[in-house]
C-alpha cells in the first residue's frame, strides 16, 4: 500500500433502500486529484443479486442526496451539475436525469409525499430561505412557491397522510444584521443573541399555517413525526442570551399530542436520538440513567398514551446510541461496540430481552427499514474497506446469505495488507486493555521490529476491528516497510464500560499513559517490538498524549504529535468547548488551577529530549494553533530537534488531499529519518514522486513505491 493508495480510496454514504427492498440507490465519493476535492456520482444495487449500475457519471460535479419516490421505479437526488443545486429525478430504468427544480440561490433539501404526488423543497440564501411545492402528478411537474412565512424556514417534513408540511422557524430575523452585512461591516459579536427556534405546520389544501410551539425560553433542535399522524417529538435547549454557554448535554425531549396541541416533557436533559414505533404507541429514545458526561446511553421507550419510561438496557455495561423499529414495533435493532468490534443486536420492547444477532469481527452499522423489512448496513473489517450490505431480519446470523451491494474499492484485494490481530495486557494497576496490533509484511516469529504506537483521538473513542487507509490512520504502509503498528484504547476510551470511559475524568493524562506504555512493554516482553526503534503518532487527543509522552519519557526515537494540547491553562478560552475540559480536568481553570497545571505537558517541557514534529491546521478551533506554537517554541528554546507544519485554512482535520498527503509523507519520513538512520526527513522531490504521471490517474507512478521506502 502507498500513499497515492490512501489517496484514491472511494467512500460509500447516503444508503437508501427502495419502498420494496428490491433495490438501494447510495452515493460514491471519488477523489479527484487535480482540484483537490471528492465529487460524488449515484449508484443502484439490486439487492437480490448484487448486480450494481453506475446511474450517474457527471465529472467534477457532486450527486447528493438520493430518496426513493413512492413508486419505487425513480429516485431523486441533488445536483450542482448546471452550477446551483437543483432538484432532479431519475429512473430506476436509466436515461437523462429531469431537472425539477430552478431555484435562483439554489436547493437545500426535498422530501416525497407519502401519496407520491408532491415533492416539497426548501430553497434560498439560509436567511431567507422558503418551501415550494412540485406536483408530481402532472406531465408539467409544476413548481409553486408556498406562501412565505415571516421568517426562513429550517428543518421540515410531511405527515403520514401528505396533508400537511411541518417545519422550524425562528421567531424573528436582525434585518439589520443582515443589511450591514451587505454593506461589508464584517465585525463579529462574540455569541450574539439568538432568536428561539419554534415548530409550525401548513396545510397543503387550505395552505393556513398553525404554530405548534412558543415562548422565549427553549429554541429546537429537531423533530419527528408519528406514523400514525398522532404525534410529533421533538429535542430544545434552553434559549440562553450566550448559546455557547451550554451544550447539547442541556437538551430535553418532548412530546407533542397533534390532536390537542398540548406537549408534555419526556426527558429534562441529555435528550438524543428519538423514534416513533410504526404503530405510534411508543417514543424510543436515548438517555443515560444518571446524568453526566459520558455515562452509556441506554435505550427507553415511552407510551405516547402516557406512564412510565421503561429503560430497556438497565444493568447493561455498554451504549446503545441508536436503534430501528420492526413492522410490528414489537423489537428495537441496535448496533453495539463491544472492544474492537461492533455487532447487531435486538431488543424486545416487552421484556428486555436482548439477542445478539452478529458475530462477525469488524463493525456494521446502520438501520432496519420495517417497510422495506431489510437491514441496509454498512460493514468494514480489517481487509475489507467500508460497503453496504443488505440482508432480511431472519438472516442477520448468516452472513454467507448477506448480498453486498456496494464494492467502492475492489483494487484494495491486490494489496498487500499487514495482519491485524487483538491484543491484551495488563495495565500498572492491573485493569485489562485491549488494542489492536498491525503485523509487518513477510512477519518472521522471533524477530523484533521497529514499533510506532499510533493513538486515537477522542479520546472518548476506540480503534476498531475495520480497514484503515486514511492519512490519520495508515498503518498498512508502514507494514510495508518493515515496522509493528500498535493501536491501545488507553482509558478513556469507549467501547469497554462506562467506569473505563470516565476513568481519565479529573486524571486526564496520567492512567491513559500508564496504559499505554505497559502495552509497549508488553510487545516487547514478548520480542515482538525493539526497544530501541520506537516511534509514537497522535491526532487530536492522541497529539495531547503524544505531546505529554514526549516529556514524561525518552524512551521512543521520534514522536510525530497532530492538533495537541500542551497548556490546558491558555487551551479552556481559545477552544470552542469548554465543558468536556472541565470533566477530564475537575472542574474549570479558576477552580482546578493546580490540576490543569498538573496535567498540562509544558509544564513538565524541560525533560522533553525526543526529537518531535508538529502538525496543526491553521483555522482548528477545537484545539487552536496557539497550543502548536507554544510547543514548537518550547521545543526550539530547548535545544530539542523540532519541525512544525501548519496547513492553511485547515479546521481540525485535514479536508485538502494535498495536506493529507503532506502529512503523512512527512510524518512518514521523520520516523524513517529518527528511527531507521535515513539521512533526510522532508523532500518536496519525495512527495511529488508519490504522485501519479497524469494527475487525474488512478495508477501508481513508478517513483510511489521507491519514495514509501524513503
Amino acid at each position: 500500500m502507498t500513499f497515492m493508495d490512501v489517496m484514491d480510496m472511494r467512500s460509500v454514504g447516503a444508503g437508501q433502500l427502495s419502498p420494496d427492498g428490491t433495490q438501494v440507490v447510495y452515493t460514491v465519493g471519488i477523489p479527484h486529484w487535480k482540484s483537490g476535492k471528492v465529487f460524488t456520482d449515484l449508484f443502484v444495487a439490486d439487492t437480490s443479486s448484487g448486480a450494481i449500475r453506475q446511474m450517474t457519471f457527471t465529472r467534477e460535479k457532486n450527486e447528493t442526496a438520493p430518496q426513493w419516490a413512492r413508486d419505487g421505479r425513480h429516485f431523486g437526488f441533488l445536483s450542482d451539475r448546471d452550477g446551483t443545486q437543483q432538484v432532479y429525478f431519475l429512473a430506476l430504468a436509466g436515461g437523462e436525469a429531469r431537472k425539477l427544480t430552478e431555484a435562483k440561490e439554489g436547493v437545500h433539501a426535498f422530501a416525497f409525499s407519502r401519496d407520491g404526488r408532491w415533492l416539497v423543497f426548501s430553497a434560498g440564501k439560509a436567511e431567507e430561505r422558503q418551501l415550494s411545492l412540485v406536483d408530481l402528478s402532472s406531465e408539467e411537474l409544476t413548481v409553486t412557491a408556498l406562501p412565505k412565512h415571516a421568517t426562513p424556514v429550517r428543518d421540515f417534513s410531511l405527515s403520514e397522510d401528505s396533508q400537511r408540511i411541518y417545519f422550524t422557524s425562528p421567531d424573528r430575523i436582525d434585518k439589520d444584521d443582515l443589511k450591514r452585512k451587505e454593506k461589508k461591516f464584517d465585525v463579529r459579536l462574540a455569541e450574539p443573541e439568538q432568536a428561539p427556534v419554534h415548530l409550525w405546520s401548513l396545510d397543503l389544501k387550505d395552505k393556513p399555517e398553525k404554530r405548534w410551539t412558543e415562548g422565549a425560553a427553549i429554541t429546537l433542535l429537531g423533530f419527528q413525526l408519528s406514523k400514525d399522524g398522532h404525534w410529533a417529538s421533538y429535542r430544545a435547549l434552553p434559549a440562553l442570551r450566550h448559546p455557547g454557554d451550554i451544550t447539547q448535554e442541556a437538551a430535553s425531549l418532548h412530546l407533542l399530542d397533534l390532536g390537542t396541541g398540548q406537549s408534555r416533557c419526556v426527558l429534562e436533559r441529555q435528550a438524543q436520538f428519538s423514534a416513533f414505533s410504526p404503530d405510534g404507541q411508543w417514543l424510543a429514545y436515548e438517555a443515560p440513567e444518571q446524568p453526566g458526561r459520558l455515562r452509556n446511553g441506554k435505550l427507553w421507550v415511552q407510551p405516547t398514551a402516557g406512564g412510565a419510561a421503561k429503560n430497556l438496557l438497565a444493568g447493561r455495561d455498554f451504549s446503545a446510541a441508536q436503534a430501528s423499529w420492526s413492522e410490528d414495533s414489537r423489537t428495537l435493532y441496535t448496533t453495539v461496540a463491544q472492544g474492537v468490534d461492533q455487532h447487531l443486536f435486538s431488543l424486545s420492547v416487552a421484556d428486555g430481552t436482548l439477542r445478539q444477532l452478529t458475530h462477525e469481527i469488524g463493525v456494521l452499522a446502520g438501520t432496519y427499514n420495517p417497510e422495506a423489512r431489510a437491514f441496509l448496513l454498512s460493514q468494514t473489517q480489517p481487509r475489507k474497506p467500508l460497503d453496504y450490505v443488505v440482508f432480511k431480519a431472519d438472516q442477520a446470523g448468516q452472513p454467507g446469505s448477506w448480498v453486498q451491494v456496494s464494492r467502492a474499492n475492489p483494487q484494495v484485494a491486490k494489496l498487500a495488507l499487514g495482519h491485524t490481530e487483538t491484543l491484551r495486557w495488563k495495565s500498572l494497576d492491573g485493569v485489562e486493555v485491549e488494542g489492536l496490533l498491525i503485523k509487518p509484511l513477510r512477519f518472521e516469529p522471533g524477530r523484533n521490529y521497529p514499533l510506532i504506537v499510533q493513538l486515537h483521538g477522542g479520546p472518548a473513542a476506540a480503534d476498531m476491528n475495520t480497514f484503515q487507509g486514511r492519512y490519520v490512520t495508515y498503518p498498512h504502509i508502514y507494514a510495508a516497510a518493515g515496522y509493528l503498528v500498535f493501536q491501545p484504547n488507553y482509558r478513556g476510551s469507549t467501547n469497554y464500560g462506562e467506569a473505563f470511559t470516565r476513568a481519565i475524568g479529573g486524571n486526564f493524562l496520567r492512567l491513559s499513559y500508564a496504559d499505554i506504555m505497559s502495552g509497549v512493554d508488553a510487545l516487547i516482553a514478548q520480542g515482538l517490538a525493539d526497544p530501541d526503534r520506537m516511534g509514537m503518532m497522535g491526532w487530536s487527543a492522541g497529539g495531547h498524549l503524544s505531546s505529554w509522552t514526549l516529556t514524561q519519557t525518552n524512551r521512543f526515537k521520534a514522536i510525530s504529535t497532530g492538533a495537541g494540547a500542551v497548556n490546558w491553562l491558555s487551551m479552556y478560552a481559545e477552544s470552542d468547548v469548554q465543558s468536556v475540559r472541565e470533566f477530564y480536568l475537575g472542574g474549570k481553570p479558576y477552580e482546578a488551577w493546580d490540576n490543569f497545571v498538573n496535567e498540562s505537558a509544558l509544564k513538565f517541557i524541560k525533560q522533553a529530549q525526543t526529537p518531535t514534529l508538529i502538525h496543526v491546521g491553521e483555522a482548528d478551533q477545537r484545539v487552536p494553533k496557539p497550543q502548536s506554537d507554544e510547543l514548537y517554541m518550547a521545543l526550539k528554546q530547548l535545544g530539542v530537534p523540532v519541525e512544525y507544519l501548519v496547513y492553511p485554512g485547515m479546521p481540525h482535520g485535514l479536508t485538502e488531499p494535498r495536506y493529507q498527503l503532506v502529512k503523512m509523507v512527512a510524518e512518514f519520513n521523520w520516523f524513517e529519518k529518527w528511527i531507521q538512520g535515513q539521512k533526510t526527513w522532508f523532500d518536496w522531490k519525495v512527495l511529488l514522486e508519490t504522485l501519479p504521471e497524469d494527475a487525474d490517474s488512478k495508477a501508481e507512478s513508478p517513483g510511489s513505491a521507491a519514495a514509501r521506502r524513503r
